[in-house]
């Protein structure tokens, strides 16, 4: 590494989505932390538009050197190359897989004087109730719409989706007694939960969030095996030297192992991620899979 003198210039992160959101605060937080440990300097580039799609086709058809990155995330690596009918870039062949820096699971969640007091009342109601249960989302074909269509199926009801354009508005008709419950991220609905206007069922991770700390896992209510997160990896352009990304990995989980950025992750209710770049691409395929055949189970189409 020595010898090719990298990292000699300046790397761009590209952040598919834009500035202040989950993806982007993530990036900016690992990018700073190998920044100080290198000294490197990382340039955030925000390109968002078409669920990510814009700012990772920009990845892909940048020059394999290095200094070009992305932080792609379940969407556009695992969902949209299902859910949209034509994609600029080949989410499986475009990109080498550097690092899962983060993940983060969805958290069910209904008013505070709602019925429901577990994840059980509501499946019942649900049962009782066919297609009456309304579930709201971020967006069709986000994590929280796919995970509550993937959970309604395992408990076996039928309920009506309703998508919102982004988290804050799902959140309000819910305060609103407009939905029934909404899959939500932890960020978009703490506050409300810890306030005592909205209650938390179940979380989607496979282990129960600090930031929730009494509230079960739907694995643990019931659901072995369930867990969905939407993860956050770190990639490079197909074609990038492997000392590169080998090096690279290294320097995220120095700085994921920071105590400094386990804290913030987890304030977010987000999980610190690991493990080599070949995991992370094992996980890459293995996700491409399962959320394809959510996708076309659900019969999911693009808003």
């Amino acid at each position: 590494m020595a010898q090719t003198g990298y990292a000699s210039q300046p790397i761009k992160l590209i952040v598919p989505f834009p500035p202040a959101g989950g993806t982007d605060l993530v990036g900016r937080l690992i990018a700073e932390k190998v920044q100080s440990d290198t000294g490197w300097t990382f340039v955030i580039d925000n390109r968002a538009g078409a669920g990510g799609n814009i700012g990772m086709d920009a990845v892909a058809k940048s020059k394999a050197d290095g200094y070009t990155l992305g932080m792609g995330q379940t969407a556009n690596l695992a969902i949209n190359p299902a859910l949209y009918p034509k994609m600029p870039y080949d989410a499986s062949r475009d990109f080498v897989p550097v690092a899962v820096v983060a993940s983060q699971p969805v958290v069910l969640v209904v008013r505070a004087d709602a019925p429901y007091r577990t994840l059980a009342d509501l499946v019942a109601a649900a049962k009782a109730k066919p297609g009456q249960l309304t579930l709201a989302s971020a967006g069709n074909g986000t994590v929280g719409h796919l995970t509550g269509e993937m959970f309604a199926k395992q408990a076996g009801y039928q309920h009506v989706h309703v998508p919102y354009k982004g988290a804050g508005p799902a959140a309000t008709d819910l305060l609103g007694g407009q939905v029934t419950y909404y899959f939500a991220t932890p960020q978009a609905v703490v506050s409300f939960v810890k306030a005592g206007k909205l209650r938390a069922l179940a979380v989607s991770s496979g282990k129960r969030l600090p930031i929730f700390p009494d509230t079960p896992t739907i694995a643990e209510s019931g659901y072995k095996g369930f867990e969905t997160s939407d993860w956050k990896m770190l990639v490079a352009p197909a074609g990038t030297p492997a000392e590169i990304v080998t090096r690279l990995n290294a320097e995220v989980q120095k700085a994921l192992a920071k105590p400094e950025t386990v804290s913030r992750l987890l304030a977010e209710g987000s999980l610190p991620g690991s493990g080599s770049p070949q995991q992370a691409a094992q996980l890459l395929k293995s996700e491409q899979q399962r959320w394809a055949g959510v996708v076309r189970e659900s019969h999911v189409k693009v808003d």
